[in-house]
């Protein structure tokens, strides 16, 4: 009688483990699931670099990006206009731009081009720069040389007020190379493995197209 009764028991014993280590591997799974985002030691400093935005904003996010980078181009298909539109637009944040030089060459043309209209002239930069992306060969072409010194001026024709022989002159002569060099220590200091990597106040994001996770660190910025 006595084995009788403890073998319904045993198999509600058995039956509870069951459910114990699947509600664990669910939880796994799902912590797997979730970006791990990184909380930083400091924020990257945005003084001297392209802002977008008002300066006193609350919340800043950095972009790490190269102009060689198709997934930056991506990003600033997909989730910039978004991001420009809610918070940017509305005073709620701004956006600070550090070029990364993943890509060689083309990458430090793209750079100095860059530099060069943000110090001549600063309101075109923007332009300048989505103008840039633009260009960026779609697909598998991506790869292929396209950043010269006649594309570069040829963007900057069409998105800035600067003086075209300025330009070349800049870039030929390497004259923000300095800039450049500020640059590249940021990569280093904050450990930029793959562009684009965005900081939002502080936190690394490890999706940077993860739209509602940059919405609930901006919003979490305003309070």
């Amino acid at each position: 009688m006595s084995n009788k009764k403890a073998s319904p028991m045993k198999y509600l014993v058995i039956i509870t483990l069951l459910v114990a280590v699947l509600l664990a591997a669910i939880v796994m799974l799902n912590n797997k699931a979730q970006p791990k985002d990184e909380a930083l030691e400091s924020h990257p400093p945005t003084e001297g670099q392209p802002t977008l935005g008002e300066e006193d904003a609350p919340v800043s996010i950095v972009e790490f990006g190269d102009f060689k980078c198709p997934a930056c181009k991506a990003w600033g298909d997909q989730i910039y206009p978004k991001v420009k539109s809610d918070f940017i637009d509305t005073g709620k944040a701004n956006l600070t731009y550090v070029n990364v030089l993943f890509h060689g060459e083309e990458s430090i043309l793209a750079a100095l081009a860059a530099e060069s209209v943000f110090k001549n002239d600063p309101e075109s930069y923007w332009d300048f720069q989505k103008e840039l992306y633009k260009e960026q060969p779609e697909g598998d072409n991506h790869d292929a040389a396209w950043v010269t010194v006649d594309k570069l001026t040829e963007v900057a024709e069409k998105t800035t007020n600067m003086d075209i022989g300025q330009l070349k002159k800049d870039i030929e002569n390497e004259a923000n190379e300095e800039e450049l060099n500020i640059d590249k220590n940021l990569v280093q200091e904050f450990n930029i493995e793959q562009t684009p990597t965005i900081i939002i106040n502080g936190t690394k994001l490890e999706d940077p197209y993860d739209y509602e996770r940059i919405k609930t660190l901006i919003e979490e910025g305003q309070k």
